[in-house]
């Protein structure tokens, strides 16, 4: 698979480790030391995924990742420490797509990284007039997958692949309740393992971004110890 990958962190070490990890894949890699850098490299040459680190001088990563969602949708990973669990909730809520916490494993990322072009690439199909699958209606909300478009009592909700991938799954069957595996597998795969607090993330935001349309919003239900469910 092939992709154009932007890589933005201070230390130079790991730019250069992940670089010959991700090359050795097939991946076009461009690096940067800073946020600042980076924003300028991805406004004149833009990149099909991005991995930030969070902490970097100048223009830390949640910042960056502020600024390239004012005008795209690329995924982006955030690489964490270990006792950053506030900004790996706070980036995911930001927009961020996932988070692999240092030192980590350069395969994880990869995979990670493979997962979320697939989805990216059959959305791009989706969008390009190969028939797709026909919208979701349940209630007031509609889901359609071929346009990757999401709206509530017909306002547009801007959802992450990930994000859309979760609530259509939880969407497919109301009334239902699918568990944390469940939803794992139905956002990454089964390739690619996520902790349960990123799915949790992902189910914070998705009630974030409604309520932002409608205050009233409670559609998506936690059973606690179970899992969540869409109400019918």
């Amino acid at each position: 698979m092939e992709g154009n990958i932007v890589l933005v962190d201070d230390d130079r070490n790991i730019l250069t480790s992940v670089s010959i990890a991700l090359e050795s894949e097939g991946f076009k890699v461009r690096t940067y030391t800073d946020g600042a850098e980076a924003l300028r490299g991805m406004s004149s040459n833009p990149a099909d995924l991005a991995v930030l680190d969070i902490k970097m001088p100048r223009m830390d990563g949640m910042e960056l990742l502020r600024r390239i969602r004012d005008s795209n949708a690329i995924p982006v990973i955030f690489l964490t420490s270990k006792d950053d669990e506030i900004d790996e909730v706070l980036g995911l809520r930001m927009g961020a797509d996932d988070y692999i916490t240092k030192p980590f494993s350069q395969r994880l990322l990869v995979e990670r990284i493979r997962a979320l072009l697939r989805r990216e690439k059959a959305n791009k199909d989706a969008s390009e007039g190969k028939e797709g699958e026909k919208p979701i209606q349940r209630g007031d909300m509609m889901l359609d997958a071929s346009r990757h478009l999401c709206t509530w009592k017909g306002k547009h909700v801007n959802l992450t692949v990930t994000e859309f991938l979760i609530l259509k799954a939880l969407a497919q069957r109301p009334g239902h309740v699918k568990n944390r595996d469940q939803l794992m597998d139905a956002a990454y795969g089964d390739a690619v393992y996520v902790d349960d607090r990123t799915i949790d993330s992902h189910i914070k935001r998705l009630r974030k971004k409604f309520k932002e349309t409608d205050d009233d919003f409670g559609q998506i239900e936690t059973l606690y110890g179970v899992g969540y469910r869409y109400r019918e």
